[in-house]
């Protein structure tokens, strides 16, 4: 008995594992280069929303020398730099699970391709030594037919199971080559990601040094005006106007949404009606051609078959013909929010150094929510379920996020030194939302904290687990 693979079989094996040997040279536009650029142009709509909402409340100020605004693209771009340092950070830990992902399976691929490879060198190896015999010589051979007829069958089986065999050698290898393309998408996802934390840690360590430059040259007109009672109540006033106007679009938008769930529901029970009427049409059709037949007495006439529904063409919503909705997404359910009083996560871990209601030291109207003193850096967290409906600087409130919990409740979220999340995004309890710090022009790091309920804020004491 020969113990070797023919040369025929050695060759096809060697061609099938070229395959998985061609290397991908050309230049790869990535995967994630596609949709972070898909992602900032979604982002557009809203961004335009927020400034023509911030260029409305700077149009209704009376004082513009405000010494804060000289730190607003500052600390904006501090903001920025830290967020994207934040998703880069989430990014490369999925990028790099994606890539144990990935060797794990390959590593399963090649174990199946050397048990794959195996079986069919064992298969050539059998028809070799039966002989190489092919079915024309068999049937003329003059042997018994029950062998000839064991040994066609024999012949078939193993001719099925080699094609079968070489089939899933071949998509395995595919598989291999898929797998490579893939990798190397992560291994260029990872170097952009990098590349980007290197230009964020720039930007954020140069705008520290120019913010650390004009806090120094500001520092007693900021002090000055901090002591300023009209300017505090200027600020109160220009975040209940920013309240009231995020009030109007969240309140539109969901006008919008329920007329668009309506409009839904109404092209849906009329595709439903017309499909019932169909049916019922067909039905009385074919009622009506047996009767005929039946009286026409045809001897061995069948009676016709019940007919399928007809299938109904599937009509495309038409546009909403309305104002053209904002671009904030509509807030969560109503009354979850609520349900939650007394169970509220606490926004930070500090101290209270104001509550809701206490007078200012330096006079003005009162503390129209809280201040919890925080190291500049610290985690601030959302209270409660919502989605973002404001993500910007405001001159008083610095860096400033405002979630929508539905039901007419809102928080608010200032001071901070950086924003993690942007308009639009849904959030859970109790998820980083924002760093704490000392933005806006105040002199303490930490954060205020505000809730609201019909744009009025009330007491967060009784609903917050401090």
């Amino acid at each position: 008995m020969r113990s070797f693979v023919p040369k025929s079989g050695s060759a096809l094996l060697c061609a099938l594992l070229a395959l998985a040997c061609a290397g991908n040279a050309h230049a790869r536009v990535t995967e994630r280069a596609k949709q972070k650029a898909a992602a900032e142009a979604r982002r557009a709509g809203i961004q335009q929303q927020q400034q023509a909402l911030q260029k409305e409340i700077d149009r209704t100020e009376s004082a513009k020398d405000d010494a804060s605004d000289a730190l607003a693209e500052s600390e904006s771009a501090i903001s920025d730099a830290n967020r994207a340092l934040h998703d880069l950070k989430q990014e490369q830990l999925d990028t790099n699970a994606k890539l144990q992902s990935l060797a794990d399976e390959q590593e399963r691929l090649a174990k199946t391709i050397e048990t794959q490879k195996q079986q069919l060198t064992k298969l050539l190896r059998q028809h070799y030594v039966a002989g190489n015999e092919d079915r024309i010589k068999l049937l003329l051979s003059g042997d018994n037919p029950n062998r000839i007829n064991r040994d066609l069958q024999m012949m078939a089986y193993v001719s099925k199971a080699r094609a079968k065999l070489l089939e899933s050698l071949r998509a395995n290898l595919a598989q291999v080559e898929a797998n490579r393309d893939k990798v190397q998408e992560a291994k260029d996802e990872l170097e952009e990601i990098e590349q980007d934390k290197r230009d964020a840690k720039s930007k954020l360590e140069q705008e520290k040094g120019r913010r650390a430059t004009l806090l120094a040259s500001l520092s007693t007109k900021l002090a000055s005006q901090r002591k300023q009672a009209s300017k505090l109540e200027q600020d109160d006033k220009r975040l209940a106007g920013m309240v009231d106007q995020l009030t109007k679009i969240i309140r539109q938008q969901e006008l919008a949404a329920a007329a668009e769930r309506k409009r839904q529901e109404a092209l849906a029970a009329a595709r439903a009606k017309a499909e019932a009427e169909a049916k019922a049409a067909a039905l009385a059709r074919a009622k009506a051609e047996r009767e005929r037949l039946a009286q026409q007495g045809k001897p061995g006439a069948k009676p016709l078959p019940e007919p399928e529904p007809p299938k109904v063409v599937e009509e495309k919503p038409a546009p909403v013909k309305s104002e053209p909705a904002p671009n904030i997404l509509p807030p969560v359910p109503d009354g979850a929010f609520a349900s939650l009083r007394g169970k509220l996560a606490a926004p930070i871990d500090g101290k209270i150094e104001a509550r809701f209601g206490s007078k200012r030291p330096e006079g003005g109207p009162a503390w129209q929510g809280m201040f919890i003193k925080a190291p500049e850096g610290a985690e601030v967290r959302a209270t409660g379920p919502g989605r973002v409906v404001h993500a910007a600087w405001m001159r008083g409130y610095g860096n400033m996020i405002i979630i929508d919990h539905g039901g007419a409740y809102l928080s608010i979220y200032g001071y901070n030194q950086s924003l993690l999340k942007r308009e639009g995004d849904m959030v859970k309890a109790g998820e980083p939302i924002a760093t704490a710090g000392n933005t806006g022009g105040v002199e303490v790091s930490g954060l205020f904290f505000s809730l609201l309920y019909k744009g009025k804020p009330f007491d967060p004491q009784t609903w917050v687990h401090f």
